[in-house]
C-alpha cells in the first residue's frame, strides 16, 4: 500500500503520511501528461508486477472498499495528483499500463517510499523504461468558434464626463499580492492555505517523517492536530507549506 510522505506519499496515515506534490509549485497549475512512462523516475514492468503482487496479490481491479485502489493500491488522491483520471476516475478502473504509467509519475514525484511494498519489488528510480502503452490520452476540450461581431461605435466622451476610477480599484490591486502569500499551489492548480509555522515543507516531506525527525510529542497525529487549520487530509501536505511544531 502507499505510504505518505508529508509532501508526497499515497497511503493511509497509520502507515505513514503522503503529499502528492511537484517540486518548484509556484503559483500556477501543472498539467500532468502521461502518455508513457518516460519520466527520469523508471521501474521495469516486473518490478511493478512484484509490488502489485504484494499490494494486492496482483489484481489490478481490486476494490475492496478500503480507500485504496487497483494493483498498486492507489488512494484517490494520489491517483489524481499523478494525473490518473485523465485514464479513469479511479485506479481500478484503469487498465494494468494506465496504472503503471501513474505510478511512474508518482515514483518521480515520491520516491519509491510512496509504497510499503517496495522492498517486495526492490522497487528503485532505475531509470528502466517499462515501456507501457496507455491506449489513451486526455481528450482535448472543444471549444466553440468565436463569433465575429461588428465593430462597436465608440464615441467621444464629453471632457464633463470623465472621471477617475474608484480610489478602491487601486487597493484591490494592491491587496492581490497580499492574498497570494498566504497560499500555495498544488500540483492540480488549487490553492490551500501557506500557514505561518516554524516549519517549512519541502518535497519528501510526510507528517510522519516531521514529526519523527523533529521529535513531535504524540506523533504525526499531534502535527495533524495543530495544523488542521491548513491540513486538511492527513494525507496530503504541499511544499511550502508552513507546519506548527509546537503549541
Amino acid at each position: 500500500m502507499l505510504l505518505n510522505s508529508k509532501g508526497n506519499k499515497h497511503r493511509r496515515p497509520s502507515k505513514a503520511v503522503r503529499i502528492a506534490t511537484l517540486a518548484g509549485v509556484t503559483g500556477a497549475a501543472i498539467a500532468v501528461p502521461l502518455m508513457g512512462a518516460t519520466g527520469a523516475s523508471a521501474a521495469s514492468v516486473s518490478t511493478w508486477d512484484a509490488v502489485a503482487q504484494c499490494e494486492s496479490g496482483g489484481n489490478w481491479s481490486i476494490n475492496t472498499g478500503n480507500g485504496y485502489y487497483g494493483g498498486l493500491q492507489f488512494s484517490q488522491s494520489s491517483w489524481a495528483a499523478a494525473g490518473g483520471t485523465q485514464y479513469a476516475a479511479r485506479a481500478d478502473l484503469a487498465s494494468k499500463a494506465q496504472q503503471i504509467a501513474v505510478a511512474e509519475k508518482l515514483l518521480d514525484m515520491q520516491g519509491p517510499g510512496a509504497w510499503s511494498c517496495a522492498g517486495a519489488g526492490n522497487l528503485s528510480n532505475d531509470g528502466v523504461d517499462p515501456g507501457v502503452d496507455t491506449g489513451s490520452s486526455a481528450p482535448k476540450a472543444e471549444t466553440a468558434p468565436k463569433q465575429e461581431s461588428a465593430p462597436a461605435q465608440q464615441a467621444e466622451p464629453k471632457k464633463a464626463e470623465r472621471t477617475e476610477a474608484p480610489a478602491t480599484n487601486r487597493s484591490d490591486r494592491s491587496t492581490a499580492p497580499e492574498a497570494e502569500k498566504k497560499t500555495v499551489t498544488t500540483p492540480t492548480g488549487e490553492k490551500v492555505k501557506k500557514g505561518d509555522g516554524e516549519y517549512k515543507v519541502v518535497t519528501g516531506d510526510s507528517l510522519s517523517r516531521i514529526a519523527a525527525d523533529h521529535k513531535v510529542k504524540g506523533g504525526w497525529q499531534k502535527l495533524f492536530k495543530l495544523n488542521k487549520d491548513i491540513v486538511k487530509d492527513a494525507d496530503m501536505i504541499f511544499p511550502g507549506q508552513q507546519l506548527h511544531l509546537v503549541k
